[in-house]
C-alpha cells in the first residue's frame, strides 16, 4: 500500500515562485505563501506536490523553508524530474534529484515522479535511475505523469523489473479536461492500484465562477482554456446550484467533490489562505450518484 492512500487532497505548488503563468510577485509574494503552507499545515494537510521546473526551483525552496519551521510534523512531499532534451544522459535523473534534495534541505522525498514523457530517451531508460533512486534511499516511492495509458503500463513494467512499484501518475483532470476516463488511463489505474493525482483540478481557476468571456484571467493562463470560458459558464451555473443544496458548498468545492467521487486525488494550487481553507470545504462530503451522473453529462465534451 502506497502512503498516497492516506491522503484525499495535497496542495499543489506550481504557482509558488511562477512569473510567467500565475504572475508571481504580481499579488502575492513568498510571505502569503508562508500563510498559505501554515493555513494547510494548521487544517492537517500535510501532502504538498512540488517541481524542479516550477518557478525555477523557487517552489521547492519556498516548501523547504516553510517545512523546516514545523519539525514536528512528518510530510509527504512529492516533486518531479524534467528530462528536458539535453539531459541525455540518465545521470541526470540523480543529479536533479540531489539538487531537488537541497532546496527542499531534505535527504529523501517521499514521490519523486517524472514529469513528462519526453519522447528524447525511452521511458524505460528514465525507470533505471529512478528505481536506483529508491534503493539508495533518496525516494521512496516513485511515479509518472502526463503518462498516458500505454505509456504508464510500460513504467510500471519497468520499474517492477527493478522491484519498485509505479504508485502514481499525475495527469491534468477536472470537469473541464476529462481526457483521462476517455483515454483508459483512469480505468487503468484503478484497475492496476495506480493512485491518479489531478492537477489543475479547478481547470486552471475557470471553474471557480471568477471568469467569463468578458473577464478572462490574465496572462498566458487564458490560452489554456481559448474559446472555452463561454461554454464552461453553463457548467459554472450548475455547480453554484448544486452547492446551494449543499450548505452553501461553492463552485470549486462541487468541482473537487466530483472528483473525490472519482476516487482521485486531486491537487488543487492554493496562493493564499483563504484558497486553502475553500479547497478543504471539498472534504467530508459526497454528491449524490444522480448529480454525479449529472455532471458527467453535461461536461462530456471536455474530452481533451
Amino acid at each position: 500500500m502506497s502512503q498516497l492512500d492516506q491522503y484525499e487532497m495535497g496542495i499543489g505548488t506550481w504557482a509558488w515562485g511562477d512569473k510567467g503563468v500565475w504572475g508571481f510577485g504580481q499579488g502575492y509574494d513568498g510571505s502569503d505563501l508562508r500563510e498559505t503552507f501554515l493555513a494547510a499545515v494548521n487544517a492537517g494537510n500535510y501532502f504538498f506536490d512540488t517541481a524542479e521546473v516550477y518557478g525555477d526551483g523557487l517552489s521547492e525552496t519556498y516548501l523547504g523553508r516553510f517545512m523546516k519551521e514545523r519539525p514536528d510534523i512528518t510530510f509527504y512531499t512529492a516533486t518531479k524530474f524534467m528530462p528536458f532534451p539535453w539531459k541525455v544522459s540518465t545521470s541526470y535523473l540523480l543529479k536533479s534529484l540531489k539538487a531537488s534534495l537541497k532546496r527542499l534541505d531534505l535527504k529523501q522525498v517521499e514521490l519523486y515522479q517524472i514529469h513528462f514523457p519526453m519522447p528524447f530517451r525511452s521511458i524505460e531508460s528514465w525507470m533505471e535511475p529512478l528505481a536506483q533512486a529508491v534503493k539508495d534511499g533518496l525516494v521512496k516511492e516513485a511515479g509518472v505523469s502526463n503518462y498516458s495509458r500505454s505509456q504508464m503500463l510500460r513504467a510500471q513494467d519497468a520499474l517492477g523489473k527493478h522491484g519498485v512499484p509505479l504508485v502514481s501518475n499525475q495527469v491534468q483532470y477536472s470537469l473541464v479536461r476529462r481526457k483521462m476516463e476517455f483515454n483508459g488511463v483512469l480505468e487503468e489505474c484503478q484497475k492496476s492500484g495506480i493512485k491518479l493525482i489531478a492537477f489543475s483540478p479547478l481547470g486552471m481557476g475557470m471553474l471557480s465562477g471568477k471568469y467569463s468571456p468578458q473577464n478572462p484571467p490574465k496572462g498566458p493562463r487564458r490560452l489554456f482554456y481559448f474559446n472555452q470560458l463561454g461554454r464552461i459558464q453553463v457548467l459554472v451555473k450548475r455547480l453554484k446550484e448544486i452547492g446551494e443544496a449543499h450548505g452553501g458548498k461553492t463552485c470549486n468545492q462541487v468541482a473537487l467533490n466530483w472528483l473525490l467521487c472519482k476516487k482521485v486525488l486531486p491537487i488543487p494550487g492554493a496562493k493564499t489562505p483563504s484558497q486553502v481553507q475553500e479547497n478543504l470545504g471539498a472534504l467530508g462530503w459526497r454528491l449524490t450518484a444522480a448529480e454525479v451522473a449529472e455532471l458527467d453529462l453535461m461536461s462530456s465534451t471536455f474530452t481533451w
